[in-house]
Formats: structure tokens, sequence, C-alpha cells
């Protein structure tokens, strides 16, 4: 038990007490979140948090509720009176949940998303599955039913499955907590959609991302720290090239965590920022840690460790310790473990980062340079079948067959296996998107690869109806834009082998220009040289000139017809 937290139950609920004064704050956390649902009914958790509090109106105290990774939090904070009628509330409605209120809250959820701007190194670290499910929009919200609802918040929300905090002078007189009996959760598996690390991806963002997964300790926690520091001193003061550069630490409760770093960048000043960036990693790893940092960072945690409402803040993360079966820590143990640590702890950090490191690099830059390996956007294979080749010239070709489906070009495919597809995005158009739990995706429209009906309709009973997402009608701009990749499709791996096409053929075409543009300027030169100054010449007819001047300006049409074309194409791309 941690020192200031005391441990007790409520109700069959594992409950932690911390001493405070003023108003009373408390928190209810189940072991359930996006991690613990499939990409095709992602939102589901979100759905059932927003379905539990809508009984509670709107209250004069302070509450919500949080949908993380692995863990779900209900929190309030008032009179004591006030906080006994919400924690009740919360778990009657969680053992029946307003139904009326379903569609409502779908389009909350909804309008909710459109304004989420949601990471993308999940995505490229876990896949299409587990912890990588926060890159996603939550598709699984549109097509859920109300058995589905009802089902997982039995499934999830149990009083086995939970664990209860308090920060008060007391424990509230007349707390109840009505919740059916179940059983805890595991947490959630560990996916990676990395074949090899470190890795680096090119996103749109101006900034360079990083994150690296390092063994959960205090030492790690100190790593993030002078990592924070030493990236502000030489972007931001010595170099001037960012604004902010920040450094985050997050326990994954599961015995590792995620060390994140970021550094914003005009875009004149990427390649600046990506190098300097990469310096500071190497310096730290080569073991290049000044005393003066680490105890700075370090003075700082003690600071926070120490603090008088220090173990009211260590609650809500105590709870997911308690959760994840892993017994809160005693305040002195946490101290004489911080003031134990030396540069040479956090440079042994420095290099298990270094192993396990995902760069986001600005669009158009690469990191191969400093020893990071490109993350896969193509498949190791294409599958054998059906063949067929993209209406539009030079375009893809697409094969579907009895295991999957492939997008394939210039040697290079994108491949979707059926009993690997997370999801499959159903358009009434036609149009379908297959996500495998790699992250990696295939465009299947009928329309550019000339697909007949009973190939669409294999496709689609290939894949486990569980699997199929049910979407609106798209806008024709949408449609045009199918390959590309997206917020919820960052890797786009068929949009990758379009690019990669695309910009093949864009270089062709630019040789072309450059070709037949010359050739026929200077055609066009000579053939108005003549018809200004050959009719002058005394030895030439008039028949003669007129004829010779035609053939000459007709020679020039017909040489600058192929760069004409070209143009028109690529507009057309």
């Amino acid at each position: 038990m941690s020192q200031g937290i005391h441990h007790t139950e409520v109700d069959g609920i594992p409950t932690l007490f911390a001493y405070a004064t003023g108003p009373m704050r408390a928190g209810l956390v189940f072991r359930v979140g996006v991690a613990d649902e499939t990409l095709a009914g992602a939102g589901i958790t979100h759905l059932v948090e927003h379905l539990a509090l809508h009984r509670q109106g709107l209250a004069d105290y302070h509450f919500n509720g949080a949908t993380k990774a692995a863990f779900t939090h209900f929190h309030v904070e008032g009179a004591e009176h006030e906080i006994v009628a919400y924690l009740d509330g919360v778990c009657t409605s969680l053992l029946d949940l307003p139904m009326e209120r379903l569609e409502t809250e779908k389009e909350i959820l909804r309008t909710e998303e459109a304004s989420r701007e949601p990471g993308q190194l999940p995505l490229w670290r876990y896949g299409a599955q587990g912890y990588g499910l926060v890159s996603y929009p939550e598709w699984g919200v549109r097509g859920v039913r109300p058995d589905d609802v009802r089902e997982w918040a039995g499934t999830w929300f149990t009083r086995d499955n939970a664990v209860l905090w308090i920060a008060g002078e007391r424990l509230p007189a007349g707390l109840s907590l009505k919740l059916p009996a179940g059983q805890r959760r595991p947490m959630p598996a560990v996916t990676s959609a990395l074949p090899t690390a470190p890795a680096y991806f090119s996103d749109g963002k101006g900034g360079v991302l990083l994150d690296a997964v390092v063994t959960d300790t205090t030492a790690a926690r100190l790593y993030a720290g002078v990592l924070e520091r030493e990236l502000s001193r030489s972007l931001r003061q010595e170099g001037g090239y960012s604004y902010t550069a920040a450094g985050d630490y997050t326990s994954r409760r599961d015995g590792f965590a995620t060390v994140t770093a970021f550094a914003d960048a005009l875009s004149a000043k990427q390649d600046a920022v990506l190098g300097g960036f990469v310096d500071v990693l190497a310096g730290l790893q080569v073991g290049r840690i000044a005393q003066a940092d680490l105890e700075a960072v370090r003075g700082r945690s003690d600071a926070t460790l120490t603090a008088p409402d220090a173990a009211v803040r260590r609650l809500p993360g105590a709870a997911e310790e308690l959760l994840a079966h892993r017994p809160p820590r005693g305040l002195d143990e946490l101290r004489a473990e911080l003031w134990a640590m030396t540069p040479q702890h956090v440079h042994a950090v420095a290099l298990e980062a270094a192993g396990t490191a995902l760069l986001q690099a600005p669009s158009g830059h690469r990191a191969d340079w400093a020893g990071y390996t490109a993350a896969p956007t193509t498949s190791s294979y294409a599958v054998t079948g059906t063949r067929f080749e993209a209406v539009r010239k030079d375009g893809p070709a697409m094969v579907v067959g009895g295991e999957g489906v492939s997008l394939t070009a210039g040697g290079e495919a994108a491949t979707v296996l059926y009993r690997a597809c997370a999801a499959l995005l159903s358009w009434p158009d036609g149009g379908r998107r297959l996500i495998g739990t790699d992250g990696l995706s295939v465009e299947v429209e009928p329309g550019e690869y000339g697909i007949d009906a009973h190939t669409m309709a294999t496709i689609d009973a290939a894949v486990p109806p569980s699997a199929v997402v049910q979407l609106p009608p798209r806008q024709q701009r949408q449609r045009q834009s199918a390959g590309a990749a997206s917020a919820g499709d960052a890797r786009g791996s068929a949009g990758a082998v379009q690019r990669k096409t695309v910009a093949r053929r864009t270089g062709g075409q630019t040789a072309m220009l450059v070709i037949f543009g010359v050739l026929a300027g200077l055609w066009s030169l000579l053939a108005l040289s003549y018809t200004v100054f050959g009719v002058s010449d005394p030895e030439t007819s008039t028949g003669e000139w007129a004829a010779l001047a035609v053939f000459l300006w007709a020679v020039g049409a017909l040489l600058a017809w192929p760069a004409v074309r070209v143009v028109r194409s690529t507009r057309r791309g």
C-alpha cells in the first residue's frame, strides 16, 4: 500500500482512499479501453461512457468521463452527497443504459470525432489492432446495435473489473456501488507492425515526433525529462529552429512505458530540426548526460512526489496500476529509487529507447541516413488470383485471389489477407477498402479496374461479417481520392503504390515534355525565320515559298502535339 493512500473496499470493489481537505474528489476506473476493441467495432467503449453519464444531466458539480487506450474513467468533484449521487447514478446507468439516447449519442460522438486529430505513431507501431486503434476513427459507432452495447457493458463494466478512488476527509456515507459480477480483465495484447527498429516514416506535418517503448522505471521517467531539456536547449535556445520542443512519459501499466518527444518546425527549418533532433538522441545514446540536467529533472520529480496533494494526484494512476495487477508503490520507496539514479542509469534507458524508436519525419524527409529503417508501406508478397488492369493507363493492377486482395505496381504490392482483415469499409456505390491488421490497406474501386459484380460479392463474402463497416454514400470527390491516405489510414499502402506509379509516370511525362517542347520550339523558330525572311529571296518563287512555309509550320505542330498531350494527361491525373 502506497504511503498516503489507504486500501479498502466498497461493495466488493477495491477502493483507494487519500485524505484531503476541500471539495471531495472521486473516480471509478474500469479496465477497458480502445485497445480492447476491434477496428470494425471501434468506439463502443466511448459510447458506453457517454450513455452512462447522460442521466447526470446538467449538475452543478463537476463530473466527466474519459476513454483511454486500456482504461475508462468516471470522475467527479463536489460535496459528499454529490459524490454519492454521481457514483450511484453511473452504476445504475451501466446496469440499464438509456438506449433511447443511443442514436443521439452516436451523433455526438461523430461530432466529437470530427474535431479530433489522432496521432499516427500508434498506428505505425501497433497496426490496426490493440493499441494502434487510438489512431483510427470510431467506425464501429455507426452500426452498433442496442444488444451490442448491453453485452459490452455487461462484459467489461463489472464489479470485478473496477477500482474506486476517493480523496476527502472520510469515505462518504451512504455510498453504494451496484455493479454486476464479472472478472478482472488482463491488459490488452501488444502487437507490432514494425519488422525492425529504429524505424521512421514521413508525414505531412511540419515537425518531428518520436516515441520509444521502454521498461517502466524511475530511470525511464528521468530520461524523458532529460530528453526534453536537451531538445529545448538545442532546438529552441541555441538553434532557434523550434518554438516547442517537449517530451512526455506515459506508463502503459504492463511493465512498459512510452517516451514521446516533439519539436515543431517551419518548412524552411525542417532539415535543421530533423538533424538537430537526431543529434540530441545520439548524444544521449553515447552517454552525454549532464549531471546538472539530471539534478534538475530529479528535483522536479521529487517536488511532485512530496507536494501536499501528491497522494491525491497519484490516485487515478494507482487505480490503473491496481487493475493491471501492479500494486501501488510506497512514497519512501519511490523517493529512494529516485535519488539513487545516476547518469549511467539514464544512459541505459537511452540505449533501450534507441532500439525501439519510431520517428515521424516531415513529409519528403528521410531518416535512413541516421540509422532509421523506413517503416513498411508495402507488403512482401502479392496474392495469386484474377488480375484486373486499371482503366487509366499506367495505373496499378488489382489482383483478387482466394486468400486476399493485392494492389501491384512496378514490382511492389499492397496486400490484405481476408483472415487478417481488421475492417472492410463498404460504400453503397460499390467501393471497398480492406484494412489489414498490420495497418496496410487496399482500395477496391470496381469502376477503376472493371471488376465484375460476382468478384465483388466474393470479396464481401470472404471477410467475416463482424469486420464489415457499412458507411454512408460518398461524395464524388471522396470517390476520386479513395486511394489517398486519410486520418484513419495514414499508412495507405494502396495509396503508396498508386503514388509511386504516378510519380514514375510524372517523371516520364516531364522528360517527354522537355524533349518535344524544345524540338517544337526550335523548329517553330526556323519556320518563323523562313516565313519572315524567305519571301525576300529573289531565287524563290512565291508558290515555292508558301509551300515550304506551310511544310515547316506543319512539322512544328506535329512536334508540339506530344507535349500538349502530356500536359493534358497530367492535368487529368
